[in-house]
Parts: structure tokens; C-alpha cells; sequence
């Protein structure tokens, strides 16, 4: 998470969106970086209005405005997929190596998935407590330029990305019926990720 304090914006860093990178290139313009614990860097928007938004406002008497990333809601478990198969992780019960991704999606969109697709979910940590959305400014992490432009106005600053973070190579093909499986059972993964400006 990224505070601007003058510029009265929060960036809120949705799991495997690219927001290691922008924090790379964004963490010495920023008043406040919340890189650890975790849970703190990556607060979902209801655990920033709860207790960081108060504290914000009580501190400088201004609403802050809120913005994320929203990655296609496949890319986005390709990602994880990933990010899990990579060597440090074989043996954990994390790990994805040895399982088709088709199968990683098909535990993903059970009610309790085993640990390995136990990834969380970009419509719950956008969305409010009555599933509505809950950022001043969504960007889709594939409009990559759009969000740049938007930073660089809103910060007055040169931005160049540099790639982080980035997840072993793996295939991660879905095939039909369990993309279809997928958009029917997770349906506000979809609409939160239409919703961002693309």
C-alpha cells in the first residue's frame, strides 16, 4: 500500500496486479509505504476503511481517495498458479507443481479450497461488505498505459516500471468448460474486473 498524502490518494496493492513494480517505482514519491507485514501491504479496501481511513482523516481532517489494479480474473489465477509452482515452494502444501491448472482453477471455485488454490479474491478485497465497489478509481491491470497516465498526472512524475516479482514460466491453459465453470460460480470476479477503466 501507498499513501500520497498531499495528493490525498491511497494505492492499494491487489495481490499478483503488478504492484511489487509500482511500488518499486512509486515508494520514494510516497509519504507512508506499507510493505510488511502482508497483511498490511496488502489491506483489502473494507480493512482500509475501517481503520486506516479513520486514522487518515483524524490525522489531517481529508478524505483520501482510493485506487487499485484488477487483473482478468483468469490471468489472474494463471498468475498465482504460477507464482506456486516455483521450486521453493515444492513439497509445501502451497505448492502447484504437478497439478494441471485446470485443476487448480477447479479447487479454486470450490467453498473451501485446498492451500495450494487457497488465493483469495479480487471482488472481496474491492468490493464492501454488501458487494458493492468500493474504490474512487479502478484500472485494469492490462490498460497498463492508462494507469500510468492517470499516476503520472495525478503525481506530476516520470514513471518507468521496472518488472518484479515475476513468476516462473508455466503453461496455464484453461480449457472450455472449466472457464465456464469458473465465470458461472465466480461471477463478481468478472464484474469487478469490467468495472475497471480500460
Amino acid at each position: 500500500m501507498l499513501v500520497f498524502w498531499k495528493e490525498k490518494l491511497v494505492f492499494l496493492a491487489v495481490p499478483k496486479t503488478g504492484t511489487t513494480a509500482i511500488e518499486g517505482a512509486l515508494a520514494p514519491r510516497a509519504s507512508m509505504v506499507l510493505r510488511d507485514p502482508p497483511i498490511l501491504k496488502h489491506s483489502p479496501v473494507y480493512r482500509y476503511r475501517r481503520f486506516l481511513a479513520p486514522y487518515f482523516k483524524q490525522a489531517g481532517g481529508q478524505e483520501m481517495e482510493t485506487l487499485a489494479v484488477v487483473r482478468h480474473p483468469v490471468d489472474w489465477l494463471a498468475s498465482w498458479y504460477r507464482y506456486r509452482s516455483r521450486d521453493d515452494l515444492v513439497g509445501h502444501p502451497n505448492s502447484t507443481r504437478g497439478i494441471s491448472f485446470d485443476d487448480f482453477v477447479g479447487e479454486y471455485v470450490r467453498g473451501k479450497p485446498a492451500p495450494f488454490a487457497a488465493v483469495g479474491s479480487q471482488a472481496k478485497f474491492l468490493n464492501d461488505g454488501d458487494g458493492h465497489l468500493a474504490v474512487n478509481h479502478l484500472f485494469r491491470y492490462e490498460a497498463q498505459p492508462k494507469l500510468i497516465d492517470y499516476l503520472e498526472s495525478r503525481l506530476q512524475l516520470k514513471i518507468d516500471l521496472p518488472r518484479l516479482n515475476v513468476s516462473p514460466k508455466v503453461d496455464a491453459e484453461l480449457s472450455t468448460e472449466m472457464r465456464e465453470k469458473l465465470e458461472r460460480k465466480c461471477a463478481a470476479e468478472f464484474a469487478v474486473w469490467e468495472a475497471g477503466q480500460h
